[in-house]
């Protein structure tokens, strides 16, 4: 645990990626062999634990409470040990994260608690239609915050030795949620790996970032939306959130723009872009500040979208660490304001890539004499630079953006060595 301030989301955006269900009756088949751990040792290690738990000063009636009918949960083992075997392109992501119906129900909701929203705007400086737009991406508007026994569920994931520290910790302070009298332990659900409420925090969260919004003593993020938006709000400007600055903007880059800059890691500022040619997406010039600082970001290749982001971009992927999720989160919420939608549509040929193709990619840039590194399906850094360096030779765009397209042009390219 750091001292920096960390969400559930952070933590969990790596693992609720999950691929397609496996059939109940395969699993059933499979699980001893997957998870060779036994309730036995589970119930023993159980009792060690609550004996912590009660000099750490948990009560006994909690206790006795919370871990009644608790087992090893093999379904929240499965979940948090399978591994996605199919990478999302960054379009596949957005139109569904930022659909028409996510859109409408953003609008219809904004609106209706606008003077709640405005009350959290001016106590913590993050927008109203930003906090909306993280409650649409995190559990729907509310209406999915996860069915299983959280207790459990932390319970399994602490015996589990492969993060047993960090997930001891969320158990100890869902039990601390329970000892102050904040919920019944009937409410306590949510995901399989401990995210809770309407804007899925982590136990350590609730406690430490969650608000009581509405005057009655209590924190409740399932059931009371000031709770839920006072303690998005608190959480985000504890994180840094700048007041008055928006989180990016799509786009337009000139012809020829050299794409490796677009890194979005290196930040300029927007004078330094608006003198490379870049203006926003409608063609409007950007404007000539010196001292605003921008990072340029292209999340998917040449034909794609591009964006540059600012500081609070950096913040919303505090919540969850990941580019897509971020830029999810921003355009949906100036949707919810009626902003344009992106420039950009999604290719024909735009689709995600299996974890055995990129290993083919890298493969291939190998074979080429473009070192990508041991072939591991993972897009690093060195991927993205030796796929840049093979592009700049096939004299096409150099995103250095991995592709089934790329596939196909490294497979011709390979072929056509081995004939030479």
């Amino acid at each position: 645990m750091t001292n920096r301030p960390t969400t559930t989301a952070l933590f969990l955006s790596l693992l609720l990626v999950t691929s397609a269900f496996v059939p109940a009756q395969a699993q059933t088949n499979t699980l001893e062999a997957v998870h060779p751990e036994t309730e036995a040792d589970f119930q023993t290690w159980l009792q060690d634990f609550k004996k912590q738990a009660r000099a750490s000063g948990i009560s006994q009636a909690t206790l006795k409470q919370a871990f009644k009918g608790v087992h090893l949960n093999h379904k929240v083992l499965s979940s948090d040990r399978r591994q996605p075997e199919f990478s999302n392109t960054f379009f596949e992501y957005f139109n569904r994260a930022v659909s028409k119906h996510r859109i409408s129900r953003g609008q219809f909701n904004y609106q209706k608690h606008q003077k709640l929203l405005d009350s959290v705007t001016q106590k913590y400086g993050v927008p109203g239609r930003i906090l909306v737009a993280f409650w649409g991406m995190e559990t729907n508007y509310g209406s999915y915050t996860g069915n299983i026994p959280i207790i459990e569920s932390l319970a399994t994931l602490s015996y589990d030795p492969r993060r047993t520290r960090f997930f001891s910790q969320q158990l100890m302070d869902a039990l601390k949620i329970i000892d102050q009298n904040h919920l019944k332990i009937s409410q306590m659900k949510g995901s399989w790996a401990g995210a809770m409420g309407q804007c899925q925090f982590m136990p350590f969260n609730y406690l430490k970032y969650g608000v009581d919004g509405d005057g009655d003593g209590k924190v409740n993020l399932w059931d009371s939306l000031p709770d839920v938006f006072h303690s998005a709000g608190n959480f985000l400007q504890q994180l840094g959130w700048q007041k008055g600055q928006s989180w990016g903007r799509e786009v337009t880059l000139p012809k020829g723009f050299n794409l490796a800059l677009a890194d979005g890691k290196t930040p300029h500022s927007l004078s330094y872009w608006r003198d490379l040619g870049i203006t926003q997406a409608n063609g409007v010039a950007l404007a000539n500040v010196a001292d605003m600082q921008a990072k340029l970001l292209l999340p998917s290749d040449y034909r794609g979208p591009a964006f540059l982001v600012y500081d609070n971009f950096g913040i919303i992927k505090r919540w969850n660490n990941s580019n897509n999720y971020a830029l999810a989160v921003g355009h949906l919420a100036d949707r919810i304001v009626n902003k344009p939608p992106l420039t950009k549509t999604q290719p024909k040929d735009d689709k995600g890539l299996a974890n055995e193709q990129m290993k083919q990619i890298q493969i291939h840039l190998n074979t080429l004499g473009f070192s990508a590194g041991k072939p591991d399906g993972i897009a690093g850094s060195n991927t993205r630079k030796a796929l840049r360096a093979f592009q700049v030779q096939q004299k096409i765009p150099a995103d250095g953006y991995p592709s089934l397209r790329m596939l196909n042009l490294l497979k011709k390219a390979v072929e056509t060595q081995s004939k030479a």
